[in-house]
């Protein structure tokens, strides 16, 4: 069967809804009984996650898209248009990653300069990155969660500023990698254009009591019964294709990645 079509990501819409999983969005997971919180990461494509959050409000949910800085991203007649339908917006941020690449390329000689310190200096460096981002983000939205980009080709976690600042300083009420229980919360993610993707799967990755091995969107939505009340689901809608052309290209690039992110994998495991 054809996997991450838009028609598939409706039926898991609809049996969510059948199921009676309420649509929540981050500052209603602590007090929810039962729902899920559909955290989309806007890598590229920005199109596609028009089309998603249209289909996601005519079926009554509330997702959250984090976007990144970079141009290929961040789309504000595309954001905008998201949130009129009463999405959340969020900042996918890689302040870590970008600032390393800037050093090591553009500025060498800084990063000559403090070799031996150097990621305390990336740290802060980082943070003050980040929250000129949050900033420009801020003109237009409410920002008050946000969600790390993993940059899968980096050395770096983009989580490490958190490391020795706090992101609640700025106002965040939350990111979900530390503030999500998520033995409270199952989580599936779309990562590697699979949902039993941990092999290709470099940094988005929780600890969890519930696991499970559904390969398919089909094999969810067989098993919609057997999973726990409170789900997160984490959604690259660049994947999602109905059209045979971007389908097929993404489904080939994708696995290219898989094959390079496994590369990886094994190296830093050696």
């Amino acid at each position: 069967m054809i996997d991450f079509t838009l028609l598939n990501y409706k039926k898991l819409l609809i049996v969510l809804t059948q199921n009676k999983y309420s649509s929540i969005v981050f500052n209603e997971i602590l007090s929810t009984t039962k729902g899920v919180f559909l955290r989309h990461d806007v890598d590229s494509l920005p199109l596609n996650s028009l089309r998603i959050a249209q289909m996601e409000h005519s079926h009554g949910f509330n997702g959250t898209y984090y976007f990144r800085i970079v141009s290929g991203s961040y789309d504000l007649k595309i954001m905008n248009k998201i949130a009129a339908l009463g999405h959340k917006i969020g900042y996918h941020y890689e302040d870590v990653d970008l600032v390393s690449k800037e050093c090591r390329v553009k500025n060498s000689e800084l990063y000559k300069k403090y070799k031996n310190e150097y990621l305390e200096v990336l740290i802060d460096m980082a943070y003050e990155s980040f929250c000129k981002n949050l900033e420009v983000f801020r003109r237009n939205f409410d920002i008050d969660t946000i969600c790390m980009h993993g940059s899968p080709g980096s050395k770096y976690d983009n989580k490490i500023i958190w490391r020795k600042y706090s992101y609640k300083d700025l106002g965040i009420i939350g990111e979900p990698y530390f503030d999500i229980n998520f033995n409270e919360f199952a989580y599936f993610t779309d990562t590697g254009r699979r949902w039993n993707g941990n092999k290709y799967n470099i940094r988005d990755k929780v600890n969890s009591k519930f696991i499970f091995d559904f390969k398919t969107t089909q094999d969810i939505i067989d098993n919609i019964d057997k999973l726990p009340y409170k789900l997160m689901f984490t959604i690259h809608p660049e994947r999602w294709n109905d059209k045979p052309f971007p389908w097929i290209k993404e489904f080939v690039l994708q696995n290219i990645n898989n094959f390079a992110k496994r590369g990886l994998l094994l190296l830093r495991k050696y």
